[in-house]
């Protein structure tokens, strides 16, 4: 860095106004409706092959989506007065891998085994730290004339806002069900990812160099196309997956047609002729004194 520091620059969180938060609060509701549905294939999946792809699906989902993808929608709104914006994008690409993994390995840690209080704790406390290092990982990936700086106490607020909100989803995508109680807990969670993002980005502050130089990177506008792409594509797989596999109801019926399927008995061979009344009297034959009959005792033909 060369020169001195100026004053600490002005921020503004909504530079679009209630756009972009409006839209980071509607992707982190809808991936972690779309993860929670995931999580919950988990429970009745029965393989461990479909456990894993349910599972990666969730990641996806919560990670990629509820949490990832709000992240960079709420920072197009994100602005410094004085500098430009870039990105470096080894780092944003870091970022992503850290969320979907931290989210993957809670879902492991909850979804093996029988549920239990520590399960839930342990997962959390793993997903929330991960969900924390993906955004200031995403912060520190940001290229700028000036300096970052984080006031302490926030940061610890805005971690430990991460593993609440971590421990929460990770209860609720082992035991939610019913649609609707899904999609209230959509809607928690959208509050709760939301509210560590600003949260810790109210701890920020920007000291602007004194004598500006180049900034370098990926501009916001170039991360935006990959980006959308990427949320429409995996919304779009997660939802064909979803309405490809069947449900508890299609294995209910399917179970049932089954049990209905009853292999009808082999039929009755045809008797063979009896001319002389041997078969009805076949139980007395083998009695002492019983005479052997004979064609005198069948009755004339009419």
């Amino acid at each position: 860095m060369s020169g001195g520091k100026a004053a600490v620059a002005e921020i503004n969180h909504f530079e679009y106004g209630w756009i972009t938060p409006a839209l980071s609060y509607a992707l982190s509701v809808l991936g972690s409706f779309l993860g929670l549905v995931c999580a919950g294939r988990i429970r009745t999946a029965t393989s461990s092959g479909q456990r894993v792809w349910w599972g990666l699906l969730a990641a996806w989902a919560i990670g990629g989506t509820a949490i990832w993808a709000m992240h960079f929608m709420a920072m197009l709104g994100f602005a410094v007065t004085g500098t430009r914006i870039r990105y470096d994008v080894p780092l944003t690409a870091a970022s992503t891998v850290i969320a979907v993994t931290a989210v993957g390995i809670g879902l492991a840690i909850v979804g093996t085994g029988r549920l239990g209080a520590a399960k839930v704790l342990g997962g959390g406390l793993f997903t929330g730290i991960g969900v924390a290092a993906m955004h200031y990982t995403g912060m520190a990936a940001m290229r700028l004339n000036g300096d970052l700086n984080y006031d302490g106490a926030r940061v610890a607020l805005s971690v430990v806002i991460a593993v609440v909100a971590a421990t929460v989803a990770l209860w609720l995508a082992m035991t939610v069900r019913r649609g609707l109680a899904i999609a209230g807990s959509a809607l928690v969670m959208g509050v709760a990812v939301n509210g560590m993002h600003f949260t810790g980005m109210s701890a920020l502050s920007v000291h602007l160099h004194g004598q500006r130089g180049e900034v370098t990177g990926a501009g916001v506008s170039t991360l935006l196309v990959p980006i959308v792409l990427a949320v429409i594509f995996v919304v779009v797989g997660l939802v064909y997956a979803l309405l490809a596999a069947p449900t508890d109801d299609d294995r209910a019926a399917a179970a049932y047609l089954d049990a209905r399927q009853v292999t009808p008995p082999a039929a009755a061979p045809e008797p063979a002729p009896d001319p002389v009344g041997l078969r009805s009297r076949s139980a007395t034959l083998g009695r002492p004194g019983t005479p052997f009959p004979s064609r005198r005792d069948v009755p004339p033909p009419r």
